[in-house]
């Protein structure tokens, strides 16, 4: 199959990549390179464009001869988002409009959406299954569930085929260390206390000791990001003309801040020095999902399930790639 991967220069755009080309899918990546890195990307398989560009999508999509696009080219920090909406609204919501129109016209009828969790907002239950209430509570969360409904609508009216992934949070490396998460500026926990660790941040802060939660800590369920690129893998063989799937990408099993700080400290054998600070906007105390919807349609089980493991890969890249993908240049 011939496949688009917007947002493929990215961290979980860049790892679907490599699963998808070394099961022999076709691949070609869209990237403006705004947060994502040429390093990532297999040598002459980028296309660099922006969503805000629909002569370029388009163009992408038909002179590759695309079947099935997948798209992971959004903004994703929940603070930013509360801070800046209007840059969430106009990347995450237009710019997929534009990918979905682009679509049309091309007649490529089959994509994969990288949702959240943040659409689930404060669930009543935990784990979270995907008929859970969606009730964002921040901006980036809304923009997500905005496209849900948009591919619902698509499905409905021109037989669009989908399938949404919501992941919780994306973490680890490749297996071989080749690949890994590398922002600027870093917001992601794990990446942030390696960095402390490699003795590029003083402290890693704590945002909020006072949740109900077990330490007062935040809880969330990590997912390694080779498990999320096997997921988009197997879900896609399952698309129909006309109809969505919504599944949950995640591990079941959550970890408070604390919990992930300490994994870290054993890993790394370094102390990671901890800054408490006030709770911030838009977090909710915890976040952990049931997956056994997509274990029991698609086969699919996290290789990674446990946090000691997803900080170790992630520890690998960081201290052999200490300035990221720049130590390739």
């Amino acid at each position: 199959m011939r496949i688009l991967v917007v947002g493929g220069a990215g961290y979980i755009g860049s790892h679907t990549v490599r699963r998808l080309t070394q099961v022999g899918h076709d691949v070609w990546v869209f990237d403006n390179l705004s947060v994502g890195h040429i390093a990532a990307v297999p040598a002459g398989r980028l296309i660099e464009g922006d969503l805000a560009d629909s002569g370029a999508l388009l163009k992408a999509l038909t002179e590759n001869s695309i079947d099935a696009v997948m798209h992971f080219a959004a903004f994703t920090s929940v603070p930013e988002s509360v801070a800046e909406p209007a840059k969430y609204y106009r990347n995450n919501v237009i710019g997929a409009i534009n990918l979905l129109d682009a679509m049309r016209e091309a007649g490529v009828g089959k994509i994969v959406f990288s949702s959240t969790a943040a659409v689930y907002g404060v669930p009543d239950h935990i784990p979270v299954p995907e008929d859970s209430p969606p009730r964002p509570i921040n901006p980036y969360g809304f923009t997500k569930l905005a496209i849900e409904h948009a591919l619902a609508d698509y499905a409905r009216a021109y037989n669009l085929g989908f399938a949404v992934l919501r992941y919780f949070n994306a973490c680890g490396a490749s297996s071989d260390s080749s690949i890994g998460e590398d922002h600027s500026p870093e917001t992601h926990l794990i990446p942030i206390i390696l960095q402390v660790a490699l003795g590029q941040r003083e402290h890693v802060a704590v945002f909020g000791t006072d949740y109900p939660t077990a330490d007062g800590t935040c809880v969330r369920d990590y997912i390694h990001v080779e498990d999320l690129a096997e997921a988009h893998l197997r879900v896609l063989a399952r698309i129909e003309p006309g109809k969505g799937l919504t599944y949950n990408v995640a591990t079941g099993v959550g970890f408070s801040v604390r919990q992930v700080i300490e994994t870290a400290r054993r890993v790394t054998n370094h102390p990671i020095p901890v800054v408490e600070r006030p709770r911030r906007a838009g977090d909710p105390p915890v976040l952990v999902a049931s997956s056994q919807s997509i274990q029991r349609d698609l086969g699919w089980t996290p290789r990674y399930p446990g946090i000691e493991a997803i900080v170790q890969s992630a520890w690998r890249w960081h201290s052999t790639h200490p300035r990221g993908y720049g130590d390739r240049s």
